[in-house]
C-alpha cells in the first residue's frame, strides 16, 4: 500500500516540473514519453535528456496510485506516447490498464528488480494487492540502474541516431547511482531501524541495519486498517526506550497513529528520517531527491 491521501477533485494531468518538461507537442521533434509517476519520469528524463519530453500522470504528493482513476486525457497521452514507463508490482495498476497496444514500447520497473521476496502479509488485501512483496523498487538503487538501461535501449530503438547520447547519459546517471550505493553500503550494521511504513525498505536493507518494525504494525498501516493495540504498544516501546537508532517516516502517509509514533521518537531523542514516494517540490530530479534522502539516513545512522 502506498500514498493514502485522498485524490483531491479531478486531478489535472500536470507536466513533470521536476524534469523540466512542458506540454508535449507532436511536432517538437522530441520523443514523447509518459510515466505513471514523476519518479520514473525523472529517471527517463536523465537518460533521454533534451531528446525526450516527459509527462507524469502523477506528480502530486497527495495522489494515491492505488485509488487513482484514470481519465480520457490520460488514455490519450499513453496512446500517443512513443515510450511508457511505470512501476508495476501492483503499485500503479491504473497505468498498466491504459496500455492498449502491444506495439507501445514500455519499461516496467518491478520485473527488473533482483529480489521481491520481502514478506509483509500472507495474502492480497481487499483491493487485490499482494503484500508478500515490496513494490517500492525505486528505493532499490540496483533496480533504478536497470530501469535507466532499459529506457536507453527502448529510446535507442525509437531514435537510433541518438544512441550515443542515450548511452552517455545512462553511463553518467549510473555512475552517480553507484556513488550513492557506496555511500549507503553497510553503514547501518549493528543498528536498528523502525519505519512508519516500509516504503524505503530497500534503502534500509542496503545499509545493513536491522528493521525491527512490528509486522502487525506495518501490515495495518499498509492496509489502512486499525493498528492492533499490542502492535502499537510494541512500536511505541521501541522508540520511547530508544531500542531503535532511527525511525523512518513516510511523510505522505501520515495519520494520527504515525504522527504519535513520530512525536514519541522525537521526544525520546531518536533520529527521524523523512522519506517520500514521489519527487517533492524543490528537487531537480531523481538523483537530487535520492541523494538528499541517502544523506539524511546516513547521518542518522552514523550519529
Amino acid at each position: 500500500m502506498t500514498l493514502r491521501n485522498a485524490l483531491v477533485g479531478a486531478l489535472a494531468v500536470a507536466s513533470l516540473a521536476a524534469c523540466g518538461t512542458s506540454t508535449p507537442s507532436a511536432d517538437n521533434g522530441k520523443i514523447q514519453v509518459v510515466a505513471s509517476t514523476n519518479v520514473w519520469g525523472s529517471v527517463v528524463k536523465a537518460v533521454g535528456g533534451d531528446e525526450v519530453e516527459v509527462k507524469a500522470l502523477l506528480d502530486d504528493p497527495g495522489a494515491d496510485p492505488h485509488s487513482y482513476e484514470s481519465k480520457p486525457a490520460d488514455a490519450a497521452l499513453v496512446k500517443d506516447a512513443k515510450l511508457v514507463v511505470f512501476n508495476g508490482g501492483g503499485y500503479d495498476d491504473f497505468f498498466a490498464k491504459l496500455i492498449t497496444s502491444d506495439a507501445t514500447k514500455k519499461v516496467e520497473a518491478f520485473p527488473l528488480a533482483d529480489n521481491h521476496a520481502e514478506p509483509h502479509s500472507e495474502a492480497p488485501d481487499a483491493d487485490g494487492h499482494d503484500h508478500s512483496v515490496n513494490e517500492h523498487v525505486w528505493y532499490d538503487l540496483h533496480t533504478v540502474e536497470a530501469v535507466a538501461e532499459a529506457a536507453a535501449t527502448e529510446l535507442t530503438a525509437i531514435a537510433p541516431d541518438k544512441k550515443a547520447t542515450f548511452e552517455s547519459n545512462t553511463a553518467s546517471f549510473k555512475t552517480k547511482i553507484e556513488e550513492l550505493e557506496k555511500k549507503i553500503a553497510d553503514i547501518g550494521k549493528g543498528k536498528k531501524v523502525a519505519a512508519t511504513e516500509p516504503i524505503a525498505h530497500y534503502l534500509v536493507e542496503a545499509t545493513g541495519a536491522e528493521d525491527v518494525t512490528p509486522e502487525a504494525f506495518s501490515k495495518a498501516i499498509e492496509e489502512e486498517s486499525d493498528v492492533p493495540a499490542a502492535a502499537l504498544a510494541e512500536m511505541n516501546q521501541l522508540v520511547e526506550s530508544k531500542q531503535v537508532n532511527v525511525l523512518v517516516e513516510n511523510t505522505q502517509t501520515e495519520n494520527q497513529v504515525t504522527k504519535g509514533v513520530v512525536e514519541k521518537a522525537k521526544s525520546a531523542g531518536v533520529a527521524v528520517v523523512q522519506v517520500t514516494e514521489t519527487l517533492p517540490e524543490g528537487v531537480t530530479g531523481y538523483l537530487d531527491w535520492m541523494t538528499k534522502q541517502v544523506d539524511a539516513l546516513s547521518q542518522a545512522l552514523k550519529a
